[in-house]
């Protein structure tokens, strides 16, 4: 958030001037502070104010993760996770290997998820065509129309970290019942999710609103009208693979929801 603050403030203050970003959480060394965007909640909207900027240097020091609080120590391995899901096999692979001692937050293995995360947000972001996401496909969001609402609907007392983990659940599980994901590797890896410490479920899921329609569908709107207008969700046919799609099979999310709720 820091960081998010400090970006916008230098992006706009005389039309720009240069910052270097320093982060200092696991979140924010593997994916948020390695990128080009910024952005600030408002109207009680995740990122509702922002910019993109190019950092004049990104500064990654692994001695401030020893500071961190395990929760937060914790959370940057799901962005790990989430980017080798669309990107990279084996680098999803690794993490298996490596989900016991990541449960126990050991140093080497999150200095490893970190700098790998790192590497592959930094790649797709100089690579992929789009760094500016003038488009509408975002691989980067996978899980994310779920999360960024699960965390307004929790007065963001449920962290990113933590939404994240439940939103990449939600979308994998829709991906089973739309056919688009084997069972059997959907089952793989919610229980490395679940196995380097994150739960799967919140009772925010099935938090309905003032109108007694399910609140975290809106979601979608939100997405799509944050996209531009044409909705695209990531989803992940197999390991190391992405496919966008441009509409949700709603009764199939609700599905999902319930299953998750058992």
């Amino acid at each position: 958030a820091f960081l998010d603050l400090v970006g916008f403030a230098a992006s706009t203050a005389h039309r720009g001037i240069r910052h270097i970003r320093v982060p200092t959480t696991t979140l924010s060394q593997g994916d948020g502070g390695v990128g080009v965007k910024n952005g600030v909640n408002y109207f009680g909207k995740k990122n509702w104010v922002g910019t993109f900027t190019i950092p004049f240097a990104i500064i990654n020091d692994l001695n401030f993760i020893r500071t961190l609080a395990d929760g937060a120590k914790r959370d940057g391995i799901i962005e790990g996770i989430k980017v080798a899901l669309i990107r990279d096999r084996g680098f999803f692979e690794d993490i298996e290997k490596n989900a016991a001692a990541l449960a126990s937050l050991d140093e080497d293995a999150l200095e490893m998820v970190i700098l790998r995360s790192a590497e592959q947000h930094v790649d797709h972001i100089a690579t992929a065509g789009d760094p500016f996401e003038l488009g509408s496909a975002r691989p980067l969001d996978f899980g994310h129309w779920v999360a960024h609402k699960l965390e307004q609907i929790s007065g963001f007392s449920i962290g990113h970290g933590e939404a994240v983990a439940i939103g990449m659940a939600v979308d994998l599980l829709y991906s089973v019942r739309k056919g688009i994901l084997a069972e059997e590797t959907c089952e793989r890896v919610l229980a490395l999710i679940e196995g380097v410490g994150f739960a799967l479920y919140a009772d925010e899921l099935l938090r309905r609103d003032d109108a007694g329609q399910w609140a975290i569908l809106r979601g979608l709107e939100e997405f799509r009208e944050h996209l531009g207008g044409e909705l695209t969700v990531t989803l992940v046919p197999a390991i190391g693979e992405k496919l966008e799609v441009h509409e949700m099979d709603v009764q199939l999310v609700l599905e999902a929801l319930h299953e998750l709720d058992r």
